[in-house]
């Protein structure tokens, strides 16, 4: 039995994959209707695709082709758990022109992918400030990488990009109280998203939702400083549309909550003094 539940629907689509199949299970065929790259991040079981039968576990990556019939057996234990990125092949053909590495079937437990398997999961847990369009285009690449046996020559981006690049900024710092998505900001600089994203990571240091999240950070903070809004109201003015979320990542970025932050901003002394001693103590 499995159970599958949709996390994001946007230039990457995202699902949570359980499988609960008891040891031995009979496999029956599936096939695949997108090109797939599942983090398994739980369990293991087999997938056999086109006579080749791959083991994976925890960490392994299994990779899907459209078209292709597939079964996975269990064997050797019990149900697993999956992350699951599912891409067009128009962005296929974006990350990497070489379409015959999504043949590869499965790739092991390989330290360049399992650092941003479990950045991706973190992101679909609402962990890190990579949003998962972003998450799905990184992880994605470095499969290209992998697969294809060829190492991304760092970007050294042209004066017309850079000037994208910080355009595209200033913009979402304008409107990081609105719904920005990796899609929308692309289609402003002229680029598509996979290059786009590329570039304002080379040329600013993080990824363009990581930008937009900062700056709604920092009007938070500064809202929170000098502003006599709720709490509530001061997380949806700045673009966040989940309040518990807002408090999360505020407490994540500043070390405080968003209410002891305006305690502190007001001279409530002993939360400066409080954070100041956890941070020497680290």
């Amino acid at each position: 039995m499995t159970n599958t539940t949709d996390l994001h629907r946007g230039l990457v689509s995202v699902c949570d994959y359980r499988c609960s199949a008891t040891l031995g299970a009979a496999p029956y065929l599936e096939v695949h209707g997108n090109y797939t790259l599942s983090y398994v991040r739980k369990g293991s079981f087999g997938y056999r695709v086109r006579g080749e039968l791959h083991e994976l576990v925890t960490g392994s990556v299994l990779v899907g082709r459209p078209g292709d019939e597939y079964s996975c057996t269990h064997d050797h234990t019990q149900g697993d758990e999956c992350l699951s990125f599912y891409f067009t092949p128009s962005l296929v053909d974006q990350i990497c022109a070489r379409t015959e590495i999504w043949r590869t079937g499965g790739v092991p437990p390989l330290s360049e992918l399992v650092v941003l398997g479990e950045l991706a999961q973190g992101a679909a847990e609402g962990r890190s400030d990579v949003d998962l369009d972003e998450a799905g285009l990184l992880f994605a690449a470095r499969f290209a990488d992998v697969a294809s046996g060829q190492q991304r020559t760092p970007s050294r981006a042209a004066a017309r990009d850079r000037r994208r690049a910080v355009e595209a900024a200033m913009w979402m710092g304008t409107r990081s109280h609105e719904a920005i998505d990796l899609a929308r900001v692309a289609s402003e600089a002229g680029l598509s998203s996979f290059h786009f994203l590329r570039v304002f990571n080379d040329v600013l240091g993080v990824t363009p939702h990581q930008y937009l999240v900062r700056s709604r950070l920092r009007e938070a903070a500064r809202l929170l400083a000098d502003d006599k809004r709720s709490i509530t109201d001061v997380a949806l003015d700045v673009g966040f549309g989940d309040v518990s979320n807002f408090v999360r990542t505020f407490r994540r970025a500043a070390g405080v909550s968003p209410r002891g932050f305006r305690n502190a901003a007001r001279g409530d002394r002993k939360i400066l003094q409080d954070r100041m001693t956890a941070s020497l103590l680290r």
